[in-house]
């Protein structure tokens, strides 16, 4: 029987509905542990990183989390390891531990859309279906994965896109990996553009911005004069932006901060294809990364990533570019 540890952020899945509210008790955790028949599928360990609301969740955490589970799945006993969070920021850590933890080993985060004693609860479902991925020798390789539903979602790919319905985890553009049923763990596909960003700290003053029509780039400059090592920005569509913030977008450049930008977009590419004054092939040639994650969230946490690597500028376009998506995936290998 394989081995599998449990470790706990806190989130709704660990939340109770008391009288006046919804609280996070500490025994939600130990619950966890306490499901009949858990122990058919693997035996099973848990540790408590933490019992926050996943709203709490910031980078240094995400980087003390990734470091313990990195301990944890360098141990030879340990065969996979399942993280219960909060569904608010599920998306972001598990992107983290995707591209900072190097390990064939499954690592799966799952949640709750519904606290441990409200009416449906979808907890014990997603930590069972969560340990039969963690069990399965078609998750070995496949990077960090959310599983709720009974869908497995590559992190690169999920987001969460409904408030409150159970079934809010979706891949725009790309499907689930796979799914678990009655009979078993069933993998369609694996991410063939996902690599391990080795570094020995994350830069954590990364901006997120959004441009809108009339944007006159104030908040760039203020993200400028605040200091801020890196601002990622969501365009629009192929990746373009009023002409109203190049100013803002060429001092940002001018001081060293590394620029990348998005699509509001949830499926298809950046490209520099418009030459126009804000359009993408423009803003490339101004010194703008045009990355390739599918949204600003993702775009950030790989920017703290990378910036904790490097500050060089062009080294840290090549982490962005597509092309060099599959030359790194490939090293992977």
């Amino acid at each position: 029987m394989k081995k599998v540890i449990i470790v706990t952020t806190g989130g709704t899945i660990a939340m109770k509905k008391q009288p006046a509210g919804v609280d996070i008790t500490p025994e939600g955790n130990q619950e966890i542990m306490e499901l009949e028949g858990l122990a058919d599928f693997a035996e099973v360990g848990m540790f408590e990183f933490a019992n926050i609301p996943s709203p709490y969740m910031s980078p240094q955490l995400m980087w003390q989390l990734s470091q313990r589970i990195q301990e944890l799945v360098d141990r030879d006993d340990v065969d996979g390891v399942v993280v219960t969070h909060g569904t608010d920021t599920l998306e972001e850590t598990a992107y983290f531990l995707d591209i900072t933890v190097l390990t064939k080993k499954p690592i799966v985060l799952t949640a709750a859309m519904r606290n441990i004693n409200e009416l449906g609860t979808d907890g014990p479902r997603n930590i069972f279906s969560s340990i039969r991925v963690a069990c399965s020798s078609q998750a070995i390789g496949a990077g960090a994965v959310v599983c709720l539903n009974d869908e497995i979602h590559a992190a690169r790919e999920v987001n969460k896109t409904y408030t409150s319905n159970v079934a809010t985890f979706e891949s725009p553009g790309f499907g689930p990996l796979g799914i678990v049923d009655e009979d078993g763990v069933f993998f369609f596909r694996k991410s063939t553009v996902r690599y391990h960003i080795p570094t020995s700290k994350i830069e954590s003053h990364v901006a997120l911005l959004k441009t809108y029509t009339g944007d006159l780039g104030e908040f760039i400059d203020d993200a400028v004069e605040r200091g801020y090592k890196g601002i990622v920005l969501e365009g629009f569509g192929r990746g373009n932006v009023p002409e109203t913030i190049i100013d803002s977008l060429k001092r940002a450049i001018d001081h060293q901060i590394a620029v990348v930008l998005v699509s509001r977009s949830y499926k298809g590419r950046v490209l520099d294809i418009y030459s126009y004054e804000g359009g993408g092939a423009y803003l490339k040639k101004m010194g703008v990364i045009l990355a390739h994650e599918q949204t600003g969230q993702k775009a950030r946490i790989k920017l703290m990533v990378v910036l904790g690597k490097t500050s060089d500028i062009e080294e840290i376009r090549s982490y962005f570019e597509m092309a060099n998506y599959f030359k790194m995936s490939e090293s992977e290998q």
